[in-house]
């Protein structure tokens, strides 16, 4: 993956907000085991990743990860996750979404972004692809339909999106494997994370 570059009505590339701890936590809605974990809010972000792995809050840390990566590369990771999900020979519309959100993230334009939604929709926002699709839409822009009154979507709405297709990309099928899934799925975003060089160590 590359680093994101350039601008386009639907998203706009940026130096990606560096958030702590706390205000992750505060922001990601984590559960209140999580918030042990997070004690003081003086632990780094990513050890703070790690030790919600090690007590196996996994959703926790797919919520706080979702809320610290940049979008674009936070809907990558969704799209990876659920293409491995969705095995080698998706349905039709989960193909469709996958394609879609593919297409976004090579080329975030207006276009690209609303085709997400369409996509998404027609796959199922229940689904890792269409909610990954979803996560896509929510990155800029409007809500509303082309030409109707600008309606933006909240900061964090891409953030809730991809947490739920990586969560459920890790659920969705053979639920007895699915800690070993979220290891895998961590390690991916927290790779990107490293590569972007979130946080300087």
């Amino acid at each position: 993956m590359t680093t994101p570059v350039g601008t386009s009505q639907g998203y706009t590339a940026g130096p990606p907000a560096v958030r702590g701890a706390a205000e992750l936590c505060a922001v990601a809605e984590v559960s209140d085991e999580a918030v042990v974990v997070l004690g003081d809010g003086s632990i780094p972000v990513r050890a703070l990743i790690t030790q919600l792995q090690e007590k196996d809050l996994f959703g926790d840390a797919v919520r706080v990860l979702a809320h610290a990566l940049p979008k674009r590369e936070a809907v990558w990771w969704a799209w990876v996750c659920a293409r491995k999900a969705s095995g080698a020979t998706p349905k039709p519309p989960i193909k469709a979404a996958l394609e879609a959100t593919e297409r976004w993230i090579v080329q975030p334009t207006e276009d690209h972004r609303r085709d997400a939604m369409t996509f998404g929709e027609a796959a199922d926002f229940g689904t890792p692809a269409g909610c990954a699709a979803l996560a896509a839409f929510m990155t800029g822009g409007s809500l509303s339909p082309p030409h109707a009154p600008v309606v933006p979507p909240g900061e964090f709405m891409t953030a809730k999106a991809v947490a739920g297709s990586v969560t459920m990309a890790a659920v969705i099928e053979k639920p007895e494997e699915a800690p070993q899934k979220f290891k895998e799925y961590i390690a991916l975003g927290l790779e990107v994370a490293d590569r972007i060089k979130l946080w300087p160590s």
